[in-house]
């Protein structure tokens, strides 16, 4: 299955206005009636199946907040036949915009082989904030294999270039002492921490180009949430 969503935030009149919503099963978005710039990412059906192919483009024109939330987690599973899935997310941020891609967790099942991107083209004066949970396998299971890479620019100059590599043995007790649960929170455009900050399981750095990069490692998802909050990152 291939889909393709894309939505555009547009500031009219000083108040952000959803100019374009384009959605596709699997990916449904449904905008808030009452929370201008406010969007939810439904996933509509059991994806992505190992063989899906799912786009997701957000775009925010000059003086626009957008701001994408998920409502329910979203359970990678292996296909009929063995091949892998892909879930690419683009972001496009004009001058003195603000996109939030805020997602629900994201679990790797047994025997799934899935692949995620995520890239940010970033106006100098834009803002962003990505967060993402992963959960390696469910309860008692063991986790597919996962590849996510982030690449993030604002301006001319690079922010983020990130790649991880998961599969059954590097989420083994050996590697990762049991965790399940992999949170990242990236922040682009805010006040920034003037150090890196170092806790047991989690960390909050600053980024050389500006902005800051948040991770915990958790037996749970909750655990994970508590961790970002003593990092300053609940907001």
């Amino acid at each position: 299955m291939k889909a393709h969503a894309r939505v555009v935030a547009e500031l009219v009149d000083g108040r952000t206005v959803v100019r374009e919503l384009r959605s596709q099963s699997p990916l449904t978005l449904v905008p808030h009636r009452g929370k201008p710039g406010l969007v939810h990412l439904v996933n509509s059906a059991s994806a992505p199946l190992g063989g899906d192919s799912l786009d997701l483009t957000l775009i925010a024109l000059p003086g626009a907040s957008l701001r994408v939330a998920g409502v329910a987690a979203s359970l990678v599973l292996p296909g009929p036949r063995p091949a892998m899935s892909r879930f690419t997310v683009h972001v496009e941020a004009a001058e003195g915009s603000t996109v939030e891609y805020l997602p629900d967790a994201t679990i790797v099942t047994e025997r799934a082989h899935h692949a995620a991107m995520f890239t940010g083209s970033l106006e100098p004066s834009a803002r962003l904030i990505m967060r993402e949970m992963l959960v390696l396998g469910r309860e008692g299971e063991k986790p597919g294999r996962l590849s996510t890479e982030t690449v993030i620019r604002r301006g001319p100059a690079p922010v983020l270039n990130q790649k991880l590599e998961i599969d059954s043995l590097i989420a083994s007790p050996a590697v990762l002492a049991g965790r399940r649960v992999l949170a990242t929170d990236l922040r682009v455009g805010y006040e920034d921490p003037p150090s890196a900050i170092a806790e047991e399981w989690c960390s909050l750095v600053p980024l050389a180009a500006g902005g800051s990069l948040a991770t915990a490692l958790a037996h749970d998802a909750v655990s994970a949430q508590r961790m970002m909050g003593s990092l300053n990152r609940s907001g």
